[in-house]
């Protein structure tokens, strides 16, 4: 069966992180991924630790199953190439500021004109319009504009950044979406569409009840560590050995944990009866579930609530998470042959499609450029001419 974006080809202008993200998730559906990069250096995360030798993990990360380009954009010669690919794919990604990709030639004009279907998203710092629309964005900018830190950490330790690129991450994910959307109003219409994202409304939008609770009541959320902003015991626990998460989001997870705990009457007092009152006195709540938990370890607390239909779970460092049976058991890390002959093991994406998982088809283009003879040979240049580019530093 081919895949599902089998045939979808895709020019990829993006960089970092939010846009390369974006094709990856495309490429794991099938897609074939043209990562052109500058020929002075290639993505800036190719420069961005951690590094494994010379390569970029960075980059190795969100670039899988693509293949690299190398182009001087800046003459006029490595222009009329971008524009050759750009009339002969079906989606265009990029991450410049607002207006960049107009003055490369290829406003949206060009494009409808000489591809009418094409399908453009644009992944920008602060959005199309506004004060700040020029202004350069990156992950921890919108992550303390959007007022996701303020809402992070406790103590002393607010505001705080998420510990990933979280707002990168989701733009990408957004993106993708809106690039999916995109192709099945094409099949259904035979019309491109121009489809935008930023980093900043990216961020804005994962703040969810948090700022549908300020847009209502003018309620300010606070951090909370640890714990859920609402709902108690929700949140990470110390046991005998290691911290846990348990989540009761229901009344009834609440009574089945005061039973697997030992202390069912827990459950039946006044002040811990509901979901408001539990959280109106949540720090003795808490100091009386932590006495409890302090008897046993994780690992048997873990066993025992979730044989009560708790969810639970341990709370791990990078490697227990990959050493994690679960983690092992869906096959998340794929090994794929870099082009010097290297093992390297890459998260796959996290899809499943009719009970199978996708398969990275092949290594982030760890070498600038690597395939640049092959696909331009794809838009039709031919021997002489990519000889003649060769020489003049085009390619």
């Amino acid at each position: 069966m081919k895949p599902l974006l089998h045939g979808v080809r895709v020019l990829d202008l993006s960089r970092a992180l939010a846009g390369p993200l974006c094709t990856s998730l495309l490429a794991d559906f099938g897609a074939d991924i043209i990562k052109v990069e500058s020929i002075g250096g290639g993505d800036s995360s190719r420069q961005w630790p951690p590094f494994d030798g010379s390569d970029s993990l960075y980059f190795a990360s969100v670039n899988r199953s693509k293949r690299s380009v190398a182009l001087d954009m800046r003459t006029d010669e490595g222009r009329k190439l971008l524009h050759r690919m750009a009339s002969d794919v079906d989606v265009i990604v990029e991450n410049f500021r607002p207006g960049v990709l107009a003055a490369m030639g290829l406003d949206q004009d060009t494009l409808r004109r000489d591809n009418p279907g094409v399908i453009v998203m644009s992944v920008s710092g602060f959005g199309p319009t506004g004060p700040d629309r020029f202004a350069p964005g990156l992950d921890q900018v919108a992550q303390g504009m959007s007022g996701l830190m303020s809402v992070t950490g406790g103590g002393d330790n607010t505001p705080m950044r998420v510990g990933v690129p979280i707002i990168d991450t989701v733009s990408g994910i957004y993106a993708a979406l809106g690039i999916t959307a995109a192709l099945v109003a094409r099949s259904r219409d035979g019309e491109g569409h121009h489809v935008q994202t930023s980093l900043i409304e990216s961020a804005l939008s994962i703040m969810t009840f948090q700022a549908q609770d300020y847009l209502s009541t003018g309620r300010v959320s606070e951090p909370n560590g640890n714990t859920h902003p609402t709902i108690t015991p929700y949140g990470c626990f110390d046991t005998a050995d290691y911290p846990i998460i348990i989540a009761t989001g229901s009344d009834k997870h609440w009574e089945a944990l005061c039973a697997v705990l030992g202390d069912p009457e827990l459950a039946e007092r006044p002040d811990y009866a509901t979901g408001v009152s539990r959280l109106e006195h949540r720090d003795r709540l808490t100091k009386e579930l932590l006495e409890l938990l302090s008897h046993r370890s994780a690992a048997e607390w873990v066993t025992a609530m979730r044989s009560a239909g708790i969810p639970c779970g341990p709370v791990h460092s990078i490697d227990q998470a990959f050493a994690d049976p679960q983690v092992q058991a869906l096959d998340m890390v794929q090994t794929v042959t870099t082009p010097d002959g290297n093992d390297l093991p890459l998260l796959r994406g996290p899809f499943w499609v009719d009970s199978e998982t996708l398969p990275i088809r092949n290594a982030p283009p760890m070498v600038l450029g690597q395939d640049t003879d092959a696909v331009l040979a794809e838009f039709g240049v031919g021997e002489a001419e990519l000889d003649g580019l060769h020489r003049a530093g085009v390619i």
